[in-house]
């Protein structure tokens, strides 16, 4: 692949489109800094995004503030644990044709087929129903009948979740939660942001949320994170840190102590494009070690299978993915 370095006027002026699109969602979303960073590194890196939380955080109206401001068709599907694939991928419907008696069948695309599809309460739904989004999410496309239909582009999905301790929801496959980039965490917010969200949504103030970008700039900026550069010591820490997930004889402490099941090689990819995304979003064409510490728990969390020692201390897989990195020495800078 031809690297395209762009110049520093155009670097300053997608990354100003940016600023402005965080702008745009500071103006319904109070706080959050850093989940709302998570979200925009996993929109350029082209991945898909799991965001888990109890409810009442706000994960909703982050990603339909995003797609108020993003100007790409949006489509919102609540899960339920009614909902059949059909709801999501679409079916077929007979038509006749009246002038000759003759009839047919036509595909009618379901909701998927959107640039940016927010599948609310993805865990309330369930596993039927959920895998219906597996090769949407990996292919962009949906096979219905022997046929194969493309997914317009871009294409992301963002699922919000509840934590699974809430009753009547449905632990995600390992299969699908490999195919989220990241695992956002929304936590509470602090006593200054929970004032200022009561403020905020209790009087009339509340305005619309312009539009500041379009497929084109997400396009082209998802094309220079592919362009972003990682040295060749840093790659091997990506590499070491994935496989130190993985439970062996030489493994970590922590990883022989609380996991069952360690992450794939998707991960390192993940980990690499995010880093990268990162990078970009910094203003920066070179991924940095702390571009990747800053990734590696939302990257790993989901892909790790603790143990029942892991519960039992109540280790989490942010716990390991902490150990992990002071236990693995820094990469020198190349």
């Amino acid at each position: 692949m031809t690297m395209t370095t762009p110049t520093q006027s155009e670097i300053d002026a997608r990354l100003a489109q940016l600023g402005k699109l965080k702008a745009a969602i500071g103006q319904a979303i109070v706080g959050q800094n850093e989940v709302v960073e998570q979200l925009l590194i996993g929109l350029l890196a082209g991945g898909h995004c799991l965001i888990e939380g109890v409810p009442g955080l706000g994960k909703t109206l982050l990603v339909r503030t995003l797609g108020q401001a993003l100007h790409l068709e949006f489509r919102r599907v609540q899960f339920t644990p009614d909902l059949m694939p059909s709801d999501i991928l679409g079916t077929e419907v007979l038509e006749e044709d009246h002038g000759t008696g003759h009839r047919s069948f036509r595909f009618q695309p379901g909701p998927v087929f959107t640039n940016l599809f927010l599948a609310d309460e993805l865990n309330r739904t369930p596993p039927k129903t959920q895998a219906a989004l597996l090769e949407a999410m990996q292919e962009h496309t949906v096979s219905y009948a022997g046929v194969t239909h493309k997914l317009n582009e871009p294409f992301f999905v963002l699922a919000t979740q509840n934590p699974l301790e809430q009753a009547g929801t449905y632990p995600l496959p390992e299969a699908q939660l490999d195919r989220f980039l990241l695992n956002i965490r929304v936590g509470y917010p602090t006593a200054e942001e929970e004032r200022a969200i009561l403020v905020a949504t209790t009087g009339s103030g509340i305005g619309a949320v312009p539009q500041v970008m379009v497929g084109e700039d997400i396009v082209a900026l998802q094309k220079w994170v592919r362009d972003v550069y990682v040295g060749e010591s840093l790659l091997t820490w990506i590499t070491d840190l994935v496989r130190a997930t993985r439970p062996s004889a030489e493994a970590p402490k922590a990883v022989q102590d609380y996991v069952r099941w360690g992450a794939g090689p998707r991960a390192g990819q993940a980990l690499v494009l995010a880093a990268k995304a990162r990078a970009l979003l910094s203003g920066r064409l070179a991924a940095t070690r702390e571009d990747v510490v800053a990734l590696a728990a939302p990257v790993l969390r989901h892909r790790i299978l603790l143990s029942f020692a892991a519960e039992a201390e109540r280790k989490t897989a942010d716990d390991v993915v902490a150990a992990l990195i002071a236990a693995l020495p820094a990469p020198r800078a190349d």
